[in-house]
């Protein structure tokens, strides 16, 4: 999930980050602070070795970032984080063991208002956290950007309490099967898990199009991720797999390490997924930019939706715009609901997005113009 900053991103940043670091571990409250205070723009203004303590020290301080334990003794960090949200909203950056043993806690936390997550290697204390200086230090830059009037858990929970409990009239698709080749392909970054379940969970199981999601993840995550989706969604949800068949009303994850391209099946002509490190000098993988190449490579312009959600940088985005130009819809989440309004924003000032909405509005904007696409049967 990590990206790079364009010059406006760094002007905002002159003023030094202040971050408080929890973790129950001396040494890790060290080397983190040393790898964090070791940068011009950064410093630790306390640290704390619980999660009672964290609530404590973030309503008092206001931090800009806090780095966040997970597995602590008083009070665990999910707990803490529910606090920190409702009593002192602030960007949160999870730093555990248990990010990689168990993604489901990761998810958890990131649905309850973290920005995003470094998994620690090697268990709680981690001999080896200092190998991961440049992807924590990027990631409590990202986090000092965001967006933080959106980071409420409570806040976030009474919307999509008030969405659910209204009444939207969504219509059946007649046609369960479209003639077309409807693909959907969605971009995302950091604060795409919270943004995603704004979005996904509101498509109906007869919805007539492929989704394909590209969501910057590190290898191990994305398993678990869309195990986590797959609960939430009337549509079934899988992570990808090498030469699976690409069927409407369901959604494919990208699997983290490994760039997701489309290609035609050599007998049926059926578009199917591949699963491919090249090419290897991107700078993420899964690439959102490699995703939507390959699927207007093989699709109808005219077929695809491009969808630029919360992240930061701009990978897909002159992709975005090539979509537009071949008659393709293009939805860029609007920087009243993106966490962290970079990837929108590239496509927006590129020409790259037809569309401009809130996360919480895209569901129907894509039920409406999916069903225009399904019922037409020509040009």
């Amino acid at each position: 999930m990590t990206q790079g900053f364009d010059r406006r991103e760094v002007l905002i940043m002159k003023k030094k980050i202040r971050v408080l670091v929890v973790d129950d571990s001396a040494f890790m409250r060290r080397c983190l602070k040393d790898i964090l205070e070791n940068e011009e723009d950064m410093e630790v203004i306390d640290t704390a070795r619980d999660g009672n303590e964290a609530v404590k020290k973030a309503v008092e301080l206001r931090p800009d970032v806090i780095t966040l334990d997970i597995n602590m003794p008083v009070m665990d960090g999910l707990t803490a984080l529910q606090y920190i949200m409702s009593l002192a909203p602030c960007p949160v950056v999870i730093i555990s063991s248990l990010s990689t043993e168990g993604a489901l806690t990761t998810f958890e936390a990131l649905e309850l208002g973290a920005v995003d997550f470094v998994a620690k290697p090697g268990g709680t204390v981690s001999l080896g956290i200092k190998q991961l200086a440049d992807e924590i230090v990027s990631k409590v830059r990202i986090a000092a950007l965001s967006n933080k009037e959106l980071l409420s858990s409570s806040r976030n929970f009474k919307k999509l309490l008030k969405r659910r409990n209204q009444e939207v009239t969504r219509k059946v698709y007649e046609n369960k099967i479209s003639k077309k080749e409807i693909v959907v392909v969605i971009g995302v970054s950091t604060g795409g898990p919270k943004t995603l379940m704004e979005i996904l969970p509101y498509l109906p199981s007869d919805f007539p199009a492929a989704v394909l999601v590209v969501q910057h993840m590190p290898p191990g995550f994305t398993q678990s991720f869309a195990q986590r989706l797959d609960q939430s969604c009337n549509l079934k949800v899988k992570e990808a797999e090498d030469k699976a068949f690409i069927e409407p009303g369901t959604v494919i994850i990208a699997k983290g390490g490994w760039h997701l391209v489309v290609e035609r099946d050599s007998r049926s002509s059926k578009l199917i997924t591949r699963l491919t490190q090249k090419p290897e000098e991107t700078l993420y993988k899964p690439s959102i930019n490699v995703t939507m190449k390959s699927v207007l490579e093989n699709v109808d312009g005219r077929n695809i939706i491009g969808i630029f959600l919360t992240g930061m940088g701009d990978d897909g985005a002159d992709m975005m715009v090539e979509i537009r130009k071949r008659g393709g819809l293009t939805i860029a989440e609007s920087q009243e609901t993106a966490i962290v309004y970079g990837m929108p924003r590239a496509a927006v000032e590129r020409g790259g997005a037809e569309i401009v909405a809130p996360a919480y509005k895209i569901s129907d904007i894509l039920l409406k113009k999916v069903n225009e696409y399904a019922r037409t049967s020509e040009y």
